[in-house]
């Protein structure tokens, strides 16, 4: 059978096939067909590979000319843009080998409940805090925005406040519900992050989101606003809670670094650390956790320079909801959720796992 010429693809047949396939990601690079992501699996398309005037065509058929600009003077861009009424999509526009390329990727247009996601239902006691630093951690592509976005949607739909949202683009649309919701798009509504929190403190909010820290002064800004009343949910590309504390505490100069821990230790809410794990039973992914609420012991820990401990007392802490990451991959594998592969590669001390699943049984081992 011959494969379908890259001429008579269009974007927008791509695009019904991403939504119809549930494909999280779509891939167009010259040199290849159209790649989807699918369940966490790349699945090549049946067709001629793509040509540079294919991904550029691609490109003009989604792209504003203002982003078309940033791709000529900077070889790429960012934004996002709604599929008519059938989805939302996050896209990056970059050059490999003189070539332009494009990742898409699906935002669902089904906000998910907590439960859902898979958040045990003490997390949904941390959205009803007056104030405080709530942070979402995992790598890229760990389902953060999501989880996030459900959040924001629980107390949009059960808080009487001011959510602003800060993003880089604006993923999720909401609707103003019982709160009102400010979203502003860095590059669009704002120059930056810092400077969005900074101004945003001046607009009466009693939740912030901060949807990446990207940097120290992104990290200052958004830990002030949390220390001054604000409730801030932010993101770090960070795996574990004593990773994320140190992460964040490395990021200032060392003559800094003692006030930054103390400023930490007293703004901390909650560290809920994830990632998105291919299923084993079933086609679909699931969410694995760590999730880390600030006790007094905790908030001593960090400001006494012992993170290395917080895993201690989040094995103990289960009546505050908290869970550490490799119980809970253990518990997702005990039920055949998730293969013994993953518990192996994806757990923060390897070696105990391996003692645990040992003393599991062979049976269960392959599994």
């Amino acid at each position: 059978m011959t494969p379908i010429k890259s001429s008579e693809i269009s974007i927008n047949d791509l695009l019904d096939l991403v939504v119809e396939q549930q494909a999280s990601d779509l891939h167009l690079i010259v040199g290849m067909p159209p790649v989807l992501r699918i369940n966490g699996r790349l699945r090549a398309l049946d067709t001629e590979a793509l040509r540079p005037e294919d991904t550029e065509r691609f490109m003009k058929g989604i792209t504003s000319s203002e982003h078309q600009q940033m791709v000529r003077e900077r070889g790429g861009t960012d934004f996002g843009f709604g599929f008519g009424e059938k989805a939302r999509f996050r896209v990056s526009v970059y050059r490999q080998k003189g070539f332009l390329s494009l990742s898409l990727r699906l935002i669902p247009s089904r906000l998910m409940t907590l439960e859902e996601i898979g958040l045990p239902p003490q997390v949904r006691e941390l959205l009803f805090k007056p104030r405080g630093l709530v942070l979402v951690t995992g790598p890229t592509g760990s389902g953060k925005t999501t989880t996030l976005a459900s959040m924001m949607n629980v107390i949009n739909e059960e808080r009487d406040c001011h959510i602003i949202t800060i993003e880089d683009p604006i993923e999720y649309y909401h609707t103003h519900k019982r709160s009102i919701i400010s979203q502003r798009e860095i590059g669009v509504d704002v120059p930056s992050f810092k400077e969005a929190i900074v101004r945003g403190l001046r607009q009466d909010p009693d939740v912030i989101l901060v949807g990446e820290m990207r940097d120290l002064e992104t990290m200052e800004a958004a830990i002030t606003a949390a220390e001054t009343g604000h409730l801030v949910f932010a993101t770090l590309h960070t795996t574990g809670a004593a990773r994320t504390v140190d992460r964040i505490v490395d990021a200032f100069p060392t003559d800094r670094q003692e006030q930054i821990r103390t400023q930490i230790s007293t703004s901390i809410v909650a560290v809920i650390s994830q990632l998105l794990l291919v299923r084993h039973d079933r086609p679909g992914r699931i969410a694995a956790f760590e999730i880390m609420v600030a006790t007094p012991s905790i908030r001593s820990l960090i400001r006494d320079r012992k993170t290395f401990r917080i895993t201690s007392d989040i094995q103990t802490g289960a009546r505050w909801g908290m869970m550490t990451l490799d119980a809970h991959l253990l518990a997702l594998f005990e039920k055949g959720l998730i293969s013994y592969e993953d518990v192996l590669t994806k757990a923060q001390d390897a070696e105990a796992i391996v003692e645990k699943l040992e003393a599991m049984g062979a049976t269960r081992k392959k599994r």
